[in-house]
């Protein structure tokens, strides 16, 4: 049995995101058989999935939406994050085997990564965490960079005899979560407010990274394709919302970032 990850541990952490999808059974489909999840539930139009017993992923039908505007805030990527470098090596086996097509394949430092795009434009990226302890840093910011993933190393990494991609394993969570937005610097400001966040790291004035308890990021937020974006478009797919777990809450609340995107907010430990 693995163990939690590190970025569930801390006060605040990213439980689960909601979807809009025209195509929900498709989307439903994509997100188990490429990603791993696993139904767990369906309620009215809402498909959930998750790993384990963990839900992860609520997606919501509205076959009258319009697509996703790229341009405008809205999700960048949500970011699955396996319990070992073993997992994400098997399911590196499973995109080779299958092939799946990746949008690219990252070592970020911190952890490392691949991404993809789901078949409603929704970016993912599934990752594993180097150790907590290994992580390099400048003062109070943490070392991150964007350097081409060694696949062959993370692949080498699967036991022999044990190397089956049987779908996301029993404590893979939501690691964070990637936004577009308007302005880097009033989402900082918004999740220093509203959640306590210190920011961990910048790139530029174009994308900052926030967190709790000293992970690397639970939240990034970037303007790269959506600078100067106003409020979201409530008729559109993509982003519905996105649930955070906190320690410091008795009650559920839901409120909305700058660019109008849903943040709820549940009690209770990971």
């Amino acid at each position: 049995m693995s163990e939690l990850p590190f970025a569930a541990t801390t006060p605040v952490s990213v439980a689960r995101v909601g979807l809009r999808a025209r195509d929900a059974e498709s989307l439903a489909a994509y997100y188990r058989d490429v990603v791993g999840l696993q139904e767990l539930s369906r309620t009215g139009g809402t498909i959930t999935l998750g790993a384990a017993n963990r839900p992860l992923l609520d997606i919501e039908a509205d076959a009258a939406a319009k697509p996703d505007d790229p341009r405008s805030a809205g999700l960048f990527h949500t970011a699955f994050l396996l319990p070992s470098r073993a997992d994400l090596g098997r399911w590196i086996n499973h995109a080779i085997g299958n092939n799946i097509g990746i949008d690219g394949a990252s070592d970020h430092l911190v952890s490392e990564a691949l991404y993809l795009t789901d078949p409603e434009g929704n970016g993912i990226e599934i990752y594993a965490d180097r150790r907590h302890e290994d992580w390099k840093w400048n003062g109070d910011k943490i070392a991150m960079a964007t350097e081409r993933l060694n696949i062959s190393s993370v692949v080498a990494d699967v036991p022999a005899g044990n190397a089956a991609w049987q779908g996301m394993p029993d404590n893979s969570i939501i690691g964070h979560v990637h936004l577009r937005v308007g302005r880097p610097e009033d989402a900082e400001a918004w999740w220093h407010q509203e959640f306590g966040f210190d920011t961990m790291a910048k790139y530029g004035g174009a994308a900052v990274f926030l967190s709790s308890g000293g992970y690397h990021h639970h939240i990034g937020a970037n303007s790269w394709q959506s600078a100067g974006a106003g409020r979201r478009d409530p008729s559109r797919s993509g982003l519905a919302w996105v649930e955070m777990r906190s320690n410091n809450v008795t009650d559920e609340t839901t409120r909305e970032d700058p660019w109008g995107t849903v943040i709820r907010t549940g009690p209770g430990k990971a």
